[in-house]
């Protein structure tokens, strides 16, 4: 195989605006439980014990990307181990997901939380990036992740999922600079640790903020923006050619405060059209947008909703392929090939 410049790899010109000849794919969550390998290489191990373990992970982000055959891998982790180390206790109850025994809602709490850098707190991602980066293919890029401070933040406040957000509200209005004190522990870990991984190998960062829905623009521009402007111009400092991609749910109202940050790419939920709504930001490129719900549909719908999308973008350099959100259980695995298939041919 010719190996490939890690410039001309078609994912990260995309990333920067740049014609790549088709249109690059990856999928949120492409690495997950509707894959049978998944389940094999995670085998008895918790799930945190499979997020720490180096060689586990990386196997279950290769399988993901040979299997599927798109333009990117992502890290295999998630993303609240890094809260770990700071001091809260973690746990993946089956059939619960996330929980934190100790939760952060008081003065004393914010204050037990410690931060150290990554490469001794998380090293096993350091690690795992090795791994994958020894057996992903040279035309193939990788993306690293972490959560964004507000979703951080939300989960660290909460201790568990949440539907009203009651405590992390409550902190932000009536203990604003106990919330301030928290973000501002929250982006230096952040920083750390993609900074890690960054320098560890990863091509490009996403940041998750799949909670940020939930806020008045007021509330974000008041508690949430400035920390994660302060995290963005942190990382462009110490890695200006790495390409970041801003991923948030719910977030409409809030896209045109994101894109004057000037992430390199933003990526969408499926909840706004794709074409009218990159014209609007005039963001170099963009990333969604289908709905995950419909790869559990027919190869007939499938194809009917992601030309929409590709039509939508209507072949303007910077498209990157890929769902509103994550993968879920359910999905036929078949399912997921063929949307890949799709796109490479068509887009």
């Amino acid at each position: 195989m010719r190996k490939v410049p890690p410039t001309d790899k078609p994912f990260l010109k995309a990333c920067r605006g740049e014609p790549c000849g088709f249109t690059p794919i990856w999928l949120n969550r492409q690495a997950g439980r509707y894959m049978p390998e998944y389940h094999r290489t995670k085998g008895d191990l918790t799930s945190l014990q499979f997020f720490k373990h180096p060689e586990r992970a990386a196997e279950a982000a290769l399988d993901a990307q040979r299997i599927l055959g798109v333009d990117a891998a992502i890290l295999f982790a998630d993303l609240l181990p890094i809260l770990e180390p700071m001091g809260l206790t973690l746990d993946y109850p089956v059939g619960v997901g996330p929980v934190f025994a100790n939760p952060v809602r008081h003065e004393r709490d914010v204050q037990a939380l410690t931060t150290s850098p990554a490469a001794a707190a998380t090293p096993y991602v350091a690690e795992t990036i090795r791994n994958i980066l020894s057996a992903l293919p040279t035309d193939i890029a990788l993306i690293g992740f972490a959560g964004a401070p507000f979703t951080l933040a939300s989960y660290a406040v909460e201790g568990k999922g949440s539907r009203n957000y009651l405590f992390v509200k409550k902190m932000m209005h009536q203990a604003p600079a106990l919330w301030e004190r928290l973000l501002a522990k929250l982006v230096d870990q952040l920083f750390s640790y993609l900074d890690l991984q960054i320098k560890s190998g990863v091509e490009a960062v996403q940041l998750f903020d799949t909670w940020v829905g939930c806020l008045s623009l007021a509330d974000f521009r008041h508690h949430v923006l400035p920390h994660t402007k302060t995290l963005l111009q942190r990382l462009r400092a110490e890695h200006p050619t790495t390409p970041l991609i801003y991923f948030g749910t719910g977030n409409a109202h809030l896209l045109p405060d994101i894109a004057a940050l000037e992430p390199e790419v933003i990526a969408l939920d499926w909840r706004w059209p794709l074409g009218p709504t990159w014209r609007d930001l005039g963001c170099q490129a963009i990333q969604g947008n289908l709905d995950p719900m419909l790869l559990c549909t027919d190869r007939r719908t499938i194809a009917r909703e992601a030309q929409a999308v590709l039509d939508s973008a209507a072949g303007r350099p910077g498209h990157i392929f890929n769902l509103g959100h994550g993968i879920t259980p359910e999905t036929p695995v078949e399912n997921v090939k063929f949307l890949v298939d799709y796109v490479h041919e068509h887009g």
